[in-house]
């Protein structure tokens, strides 16, 4: 069959337009859900917790038709308080004892109406109803049933639900169980959530840890040296032993803890065995590719000195994974502050006693899922922008003949065609990367569920693995299919046909050589979330009531490893393009007068050296040639 002819395209088309206009209004319905969530929800309520009368304690309330003391200023009050705090009743899945907002916690026990009053005068903390004048404590002949049950146990602020929580022993341990009950019965999906927003803090502290760690792993890998890449390979090593045995201990240092009663200790319990045997055989993996593959490292080293040549004459191309990782960090803050406002939708309704309740609105669920599917599609889309940007910038380099003087804004060139051509291609290939990870997720849910069905669990993990090969592949051929949109300006399906069909006839060349770049990157991957990782166990470690800390911790893993690839597929993209530009330049081109190769002569004995291509070259005349016209050259986009 005839050969592709691989030309410079200076006047191009839309691509994947259909694809493009399915995006947006894939986008309509996240708005959609954003505006609901807005209107109905209140994240707030998950951590500051409110009264019986529907006022969210440190916040500034609206009133509730039907409730008279809704809508209070709880600006200075961010406590909750229970009027019974030592006999507390669950009745479906809520407590029965009325809760007020206060400002601080009775720290001394009060034994009478009097006592109430006189801490109320000296605390400003008023223990009472809010329609009760602090003067009436002790004159109102029903203060007895609009004051808490006497006498009033000591207490304390509980900081993650900010809750009085009572430290008389046996009222103690039935407050505990009613909350213990409380917890364990709520959905899983609330209490991370939970966790989530308790420790907010430490995971936007994570994010700027693994930020940091990645643009030093950028420079370090720019100017690349052989005693460097050793460094590297030991701290990764260090790292994946130091976590692994740290996963390990505690796990052991929890199962073996009397006080584990909560479903999320529990959980952590679970989580933190998983995380534990996941990390000792990646450990065990990476120890043995790292020693298989040691003679290899001279080889790698070369090969990044190379890339960072290329990335010399583009600068620019440095500063696009932080572009990318600032639009994707505003885009999590959207989706997790939609998440959050999603999970506490529901409308608050008046009950007898001017008492209010919060009812779940239905369809949430549903919603969530559409919203989950909204992270993956978008976070895909926006790195497969920052592939597209700097394939289309190395492209335009490399088939440029003066390498000395390259084309002008070869960045911003890139950028123009992506957003004027290209978009609906990117949004096709990220398409194909979220309908294999949709199916993942589900397979995890179902493997939650059969828990007791080991048969059942076995062919979940084997279906989990091939979705995971098969995302490892598409993620490959989608990275190729865009530098060919680059280069021929096709759709997705053209470029992708016409990228396998090149690497199909030079997979000996290439493939061996691409590996190593890519492992060594990878272990720079693993650098970066093994010591998030570490520092995220140590800073969770320290709040372990009634958070589900782990799942805040695999959520801080996975944005360590987004960041660490946004940042080091610089690398790995300008690799792979270089590589298949090379491909190309090889089919199209003869090294001789009339058909000069675009390669630079130090690539061009690397690949030899590497690969063994001296005398394959020799023979390279007796190979068809797809034309006779002179070689091509790109012209700047």
């Amino acid at each position: 069959s005839e050969l592709q002819e691989w030309r410079p395209v200076i006047y191009r088309k839309c691509t994947d337009t259909l694809w493009l206009l399915v995006f947006c209004l894939f986008w309509a319905g996240l708005m959609f859900i954003t505006g609901y969530a807005v209107m109905a929800g209140a994240a707030e309520r998950l951590v500051l917790g409110y009264d019986s009368f529907g006022n969210i304690c440190g916040r500034k309330n609206t009133p509730v038709k039907g409730a008279p003391l809704s809508g209070q200023d709880m600006t200075n009050k961010k406590y909750v308080f229970f009027l019974n705090p030592c006999s507390l009743e669950m009745q479906s899945l809520k407590i029965s004892s009325l809760s007020l907002c206060v400002s601080s916690c009775p720290q001394e026990q009060l034994n009478s109406l009097e006592d109430l009053q006189s801490f109320a005068r000296n605390n400003g903390s008023f223990l009472c109803l809010y329609n009760l004048d602090v003067s009436s404590y002790t004159l109102n002949p029903k203060a007895a049933q609009l004051c808490p049950t006497l006498p009033v146990p000591a207490s304390k602020s509980f900081l993650l639900f900010n809750r009085c929580v009572p430290q008389n022993p046996e009222c103690y341990s039935k407050y505990a169980s009613v909350l213990i009950s409380m917890v364990n019965e709520m959905d899983v999906f609330h209490r991370i959530l939970s966790g989530i927003l308790a420790g907010r803090d430490t995971v936007i502290g994570l994010s700027v840890l693994a930020l940091a760690f990645s643009f030093i792993l950028v420079l370090a890998f720019r100017f690349i040296r052989t005693l460097l890449v050793h460094t590297l390979i030991a701290l990764v090593v260090f790292g994946l032993l130091f976590v692994s045995g740290v996963l390990w201990w505690l796990h052991y240092d929890y199962r073996n803890d009397p006080s584990t009663e909560l479903e999320t200790e529990k959980e952590n319990v679970k989580f933190l065995l998983g995380y534990a045997i996941f990390s000792t055989v990646v450990t065990v993996v990476l120890l043995f590719l790292i020693f298989v593959l040691r003679k290899r490292l001279q080889f790698t080293v070369q090969l990044f000195r190379i890339v960072g040549k290329i990335i010399g004459r583009i600068p620019f191309l440095l500063f696009q994974p932080l572009w990318t990782f600032l639009i994707l960090v505003m885009f999590w803050v959207f989706w997790v502050a939609v998440l959050l406002s999603l999970g506490t939708a529901g409308t608050a309704q008046s009950t007898s006693g001017g008492q209010v309740e919060y009812r779940a609105l239905s369809g949430i669920c549903y919603m969530a899922w559409y919203h989950f599917v909204g992270l993956i599609w978008t976070s895909e889309f926006i790195l497969a922008c920052q592939q597209m940007v700097i394939a289309g910038a190395v492209v335009t380099c490399y088939f440029n003949r003066n390498k000395n003087s390259p084309p002008p804004h070869p960045v911003l060139s890139s950028i123009s065609v992506l957003f004027c051509y290209h978009l609906g291609t990117a949004v096709k290939g990220s398409f194909l990367i979220t309908i294999l990870r949709i199916p993942r997720i589900v397979l995890l849910y179902l493997h939650n569920i059969l828990k007791q069905k080991k048969n059942a669990k076995c062919l979940l993990k084997y279906c989990f693995c091939w979705f995971c090969c098969q995302e490892s592949c598409l993620r490959y051929f989608n990275q190729h299919a865009y530098t060919t949109t680059a280069i021929n300006g096709t759709n997705f399906c053209t470029s992708a046909k016409d990228a396998d069909s090149i690497l199909a006839r030079n997979s000996a060349k290439l493939t061996s050589i691409s590996c190593f770049g890519d492992f060594l990157l990878f272990l720079g991957k693993v650098f970066v979330v093994c010591f998030t990782v570490f520092g995220g166990l140590m800073a969770f470690n320290y709040h372990r009531e009634l958070q589900a800390w782990v799942v805040p911790l695999l959520l801080v893993g996975f944005f360590a490893y987004l960041m660490s690839h946004s940042f080091l597929s610089v690398f790995e993209v300008t690799a792979d393009a270089m590589f298949l530009c090379f491909a190309i330049d090889m089919e199209t081109n003869d090294g001789t007068a009339e058909k000069p190769y675009f390669v630079d002569q130090e690539l061009l004995t690397f690949v030899s050296q590497s690969n063994k291509l001296t005398e394959g070259q020799k023979h390279r005349s007796t190979r068809p040639f797809q034309d006779n016209e002179d070689g091509t050259e790109l012209q700047p986009m």
